[in-house]
C-alpha cells in the first residue's frame, strides 16, 4: 500500500494496515507474514510464527553447499541452486529470491541489491569472512547479511597449522622431489618450530585456535590485534604486542586479519623491510593482506626465507605467476575450511541462520547489525515487542498532518549504562514509527539509516533506578515533540505525545499515555477513551463491542480524581467496525476516542 494511502487512513478511526495485529516482523515476501504471538499465560516467552499466505520464500544458493544444510533450506523454502553465475545472471536472478547464499567466490555487489528491487531480505556468506558482500549496500537496502563464523574456526586453524609444520619441514617440496625420481636429503634440511616465536596476526576465532596449537608444539606465541581482550590472550600464555614489535621480532609469522581498506596490503615493501632476515609466513585468512609482488622480492632478496599460502589475491591465480611458481612457496587452493566436518557444519550453520532470518528471528551471526549474544535476546524478546508496539501506538496518535521530526526514548533501569545495550530496542522503535505511515520495511539492518533519510531524530535517555536488576527494564517511554494529537490527552504535561509501557510477567504492557496511569495488554488492538469518571461507563462501551462480538482480552481506567476525567483503555481481540466505533463517540460522556491498531 502507498504511503499516501497510510496517510489518508492514519486519520481515520478505522486504521487498516496489511500486518499481523501481533507482529514485529523482517521483511519478507509478500507471499509471508512473521508474527511473535504473545501467550496470554504468564511467563510464557513469545514464539515466533511464519504463516505462508501463498508459497514458500525462494533461497538462491549460489556457492555449493553441504547437503545437510541444504535439507533445512529445502523444508522451509523453494531452494534454486544455480552455481557459477556471471555478475549479469546474478543480477538477472536475485529478483526473485528472497535469500542469496553464498561463499567467498560469488560477489554481492551494490549492482546485486539494487536489482532485487527490494526483495532481497537475507545473505548468508558460508564462511567467516564478509569481504566479497557490499556491507552498505546491504544495509541501505533493509538486507541482514549473516554468516557463519564458528564451524570451521577448528578446520581453518587445523590447516593453518598444517601449512606452519609442511612448510618448516619442506613437505611439499621434498614430495615433489621424490616423485620426479630424484632423492635429495641434503637439500631440504628444514628448521624446528620448539623454542621459535610465532607471531598471530589476528587474534579471533581462528588466530585464537592457532596459537593453542602452536603452544603445544613448543613455541613462543605472540599476538598483535588492536580489538582483543589482554585477559583472553593472558589465559592461553599469549602476549598482545605492537603491530611493528609483532612482525620485528618472529621466526615465523601467521596470518588471520580480515580483509579490511586498513589491511589491504598490510605486508608490503616497507613492512618486509622491518623483518627478522629468514622469517617464515603462513596465510590461510585473506590473499588481499599481502602485497605478492612485495611477497616475491622479499622472498627472492631472502627476507621472507618460506611461504605458505593458501589464499591469494586472485582466486585462482594465474598460472604463470611468480608467486605460484617460486621454489620456497608451499601453496594450496583455499583448503581453510574444507574438511568434511566443516563443510557440513558450515552449511548447517549458515541454513540455519538464513531460515531464522526469514522467519522474523534476530540473528547472532548478523553482521551488519548489532551483535546480539543469544542469552540477551532470551531476555530482550518481551522488551523488543513492547517497544515496537510503542513506537506503533505514538506514531498513531499523531493528527495526520503533523510530521514526526523528533523523538526522545527514555529507558528505566537498575542496571549500570554498561550492562544494557539499547541499539536493538531503537530499532524496534524506530520500526514501530516508520511502518504504520509509510511503506518501508524496517528492520534491524535499516532502522538507524531509515530514520535518518525521512528526517527523524531519535535520542535515547536512560533513568538509573536504585534496586535490583534482575530486570533489563523497568520501563520504556516514547515521547514525539512539536506535533499534534489525535488523541488530545495523549500530550503530556510538556506538550510532548508520550506513551509509556513495562513487560509484566513477560507479556507488554501500556502503562501511561500522556498524564494518565492505565494498564492494558499490548494485544491485539486497543480503544483509548477519555471520559467523565462516573458509574455504568466500563458497562456501556463493553455492550457495544459485545453486540457486534468483539473479545475485550484487558480493561483499565486510569483517572485525575473520582468524578473528573479519566482515561479508559479497552484491549480488543477484533477490529470494531466503523459503526461501532461512531457509537462509542456517541456515548454522552465520552469527551473522545481512538482506535489503535497493534
Amino acid at each position: 500500500m502507498a504511503a499516501s494511502a497510510y496517510s489518508s487512513l492514519l486519520s481515520a478511526p478505522s486504521l487498516k494496515k496489511p500486518t499481523s495485529a501481533l507482529s514485529w516482523k523482517l521483511p519478507l515476501s509478500p507471499a509471508f507474514n512473521v508474527a511473535v504471538s504473545l501467550p496470554r499465560r504468564a511467563r510464557s516467552p513469545p514464539v515466533f510464527v511464519v504463516f505462508a499466505m501463498d508459497a514458500k520464500p525462494t533461497i538462491l544458493v549460489a556457492e555449493k553447499l553441504g547437503e545437510a544444510g541444504l535439507n533445512l533450506l529445502k523444508g522451509f523454502a523453494n531452494v534454486d541452486c544455480s552455481y557459477n553465475l556471471s555478475p549479469e545472471e546474478l543480477c538477472t536472478k536475485i529478483s526473485l529470491c528472497d535469500a542469496l547464499i553464498v561463499r567467498s567466490g560469488t560477489k554481492v555487489s551494490r549492482e546485486v541489491f539494487e536489482s532485487s528491487a527490494g526483495r532481497l531480505k537475507v545473505v548468508g556468506r558460508a564462511g567467516v569472512g564478509i569481504d566479497n558482500v557490499d556491507l552498505a549496500a546491504a544495509t541501505e537496502h533493509g538486507c541482514l547479511v549473516v554468516n557463519a563464523p564458528t564451524a570451521n574456526t577448528v578446520a581453518a586453524a587445523e590447516h593453518g597449522i598444517a601449512l606452519l609444520t609442511a612448510m618448516a619441514r619442506n613437505v611439499a617440496q621434498a614430495d615433489a622431489s621424490i616423485k620426479s625420481g630424484k632423492w635429495q636429503r641434503n637439500k631440504y634440511v628444514g628448521v624446528s618450530l620448539v623454542g621459535k616465536t610465532l607471531a598471530v596476526m589476528g587474534f579471533g576465532k581462528v588466530g585464537t585456535e592457532v596459537a593453542r596449537r602452536a603452544k603445544g608444539l613448543g613455541m613462543h606465541v605472540i599476538a598483535h590485534d588492536p580489538y582483543a581482550p589482554a585477559d583472553r590472550a593472558r589465559a592461553i600464555g599469549v602476549e598482545l604486542v605492537s603491530f611493528d614489535q609483532a612482525i620485528g621480532t618472529a621466526d615465523f609469522i601467521s596470518l588471520h586479519m580480515p580483509l579490511t581498506p586498513s589491511t589491504a596490503k598490510i605486508l608490503n615493501d616497507e613492512n618486509f623491510a622491518k623483518m627478522k632476515k629468514g622469517v617464515r609466513i603462513v596465510n590461510v585468512a585473506r590473499g588481499g593482506v599481502i602485497d605478492e609482488d612485495a611477497l616475491v622480492k622479499a622472498l627472492d632478496a631472502g627476507i621472507v626465507a618460506q611461504a605458505a599460502l593458501d589464499v591469494f589475491t586472485v582466486e585462482p591465480p594465474p598460472k604463470d605467476s611468480k608467486l605460484i611458481q617460486h621454489e620456497n612457496v608451499t601453496v594450496t587452493p583455499h583448503l581453510g575450511a574444507s574438511t568434511m566436518e566443516a563443510q557440513e557444519g558450515v552449511a548447517i550453520e549458515i541454513a540455519e541462520a538464513v531460515v531464522g532470518a526469514l522467519k522474523g528471528e534476530l540473528a547472532a551471526t548478523a553482521v551488519n547489525a548489532p551483535m546480539v549474544p543469544a542469552e540477551v535476546l532470551t531476555e530482550l524478546k518481551p522488551y523488543v515487542v513492547l517497544a515496537e508496539k510503542l513506537g506503533r501506538l505514538a506514531v498513531q496518535l499523531v493528527a495526520g498532518g503533523s510530521g514526526v521530526k523528533s523523538v526522545k526514548v527514555t529507558y528505566a533501569s537498575a542496571r549500570a549504562p554498561d550492562d544494557l545495550d539499547t541499539r536493538l530496542l531503537r530499532a524496534m522503535i524506530t520500526k514501530g514509527l516508520i511502518e504504520p505511515i509509510s511503506s518501508v520495511f524496517v528492520n534491524l539492518v535499516n532502522a538507524d539509516f531509515t530514520a535518518k533519510q525521512r528526517g527523524i531524530r531519535l535520542s535515547e535517555e536512560r533513568v538509573l533506578l536504585d534496586g535490583s536488576p534482575e530486570s533489563p527494564l523497568e520501563f520504556i517511554q516514547v515521547q514525539i515533540a512539536n506535533v499534534e494529537s489525535r488523541f488530545a490527552s495523549a500530550i503530556s504535561d510538556s506538550g510532548e505525545i508520550k506513551v509509556e509501557g513495562r513487560v509484566k510477567d513477560g507479556v507488554p504492557h501500556l502503562t501511561r499515555v500522556g498524564s494518565f496511569e492505565v494498564d492494558v495488554s499490548l494485544e491485539g488492538s486497543i480503544i483509548l477513551c477519555r471520559q467523565v469518571d462516573q458509574p455504568g461507563m466500563i458497562g456501556k462501551v463493553g455492550s457495544i463491542l459485545g453486540e457486534e462480538n468483539v473479545n475485550v482480552s484487558f480493561m483499565s481506567v486510569g483517572r485525575i480524581a473520582p468524578r473528573k476525567q479519566a482515561i479508559m483503555a479497552i484491549g480488543v481481540d477484533e477490529q470494531p467496525s466503523k459503526e461501532s466505533l461512531k457509537r462509542i463517540g456517541d456515548v454522552p460522556a465520552v469527551e473522545e476516542f481512538v482506535f489503535l491498531k497493534l
